[in-house]
């Protein structure tokens, strides 16, 4: 049985075949409230920049870029998004892929509703049923890794990009300092992360807080405290 919750699963289907990928999506939209859809491996990764979905679903032979080839990119930067990959023919070389980039499962086509629900239902699972998912700062404030957004009161608190990114990447790793170095290669990955910019994003971020729980650790990074 489908837990309601499950229902809010961001799922992005990328295939470059028009009928292919109508069909698909509209058997995902029968299941979920937020089914994204893409043609090509360039448009999945505005896609995933702009909506952050929890699973991509995606073909290997596309034009442009293969889908193996755009996993490859997103994994440089994003550890977490959980990827099933379909295609028309069987490889056993594609089960090191599967290994090599954390695949939530390689499939070959055609795609049924037994094999693929089980898949989806999984990665529901584990998205959902983490029960260390929202970080306490306070005891009326959290943060909540799932959806990404800071909660006061149970009034979601409006972060830029960089803040939701740089807050993540804290309560992630609320246990141990995260280094200048992390946060470059996380927020600043295609770009120079100068002291200025980071000291303006904590200084705004801290704004938005109840209480002063980032501690900075001079030439090291920052900590973030939580609720006990």
């Amino acid at each position: 049985m489908l837990k309601e919750e499950y229902k809010n699963l961001k799922i992005l289907y990328v295939e470059d075949e028009e009928n292919i990928r109508s069909n698909a999506t509209s058997y995902l939209k029968r299941i979920f409230t937020n089914v994204y859809e893409a043609k090509d491996a360039f448009e999945a990764m505005e896609k995933i920049e702009t909506f952050s979905p929890h699973l991509v679903i995606t073909d290997i032979k596309m034009p442009k870029k293969n889908g193996l080839d755009m996993i490859r990119q997103i994994r440089l930067k994003d550890k977490d998004t959980q990827f099933i990959v379909l295609t028309a023919f069987t490889n056993t070389n594609y089960l090191l892929d599967a290994i090599d980039l954390h695949l939530v499962k390689y499939l070959t086509k055609p795609i049924k509703h037994e094999t693929i629900f089980p898949l989806l239902m999984q990665c529901a699972k584990k998205i959902f049923d983490n029960k260390n998912t929202k970080k306490y700062i306070c005891e009326n404030c959290y943060f909540d890794l799932v959806n990404e957004v800071l909660k006061i009161e149970d009034e979601i608190i409006k972060l830029s990009k960089n803040e939701t990114l740089f807050f993540k990447l804290l309560c992630e790793n609320f246990s141990r300092v995260v280094t200048y170095e992390e946060i470059q290669n996380y927020i600043w990955y295609d770009e120079y992360m100068s002291e200025n910019a980071i000291r303006l994003l904590v200084r705004d971020l801290r704004k938005k807080l109840p209480i002063n729980c980032i501690k900075n650790l001079s030439k090291v990074g920052y900590k973030i405290e939580l609720f006990q």
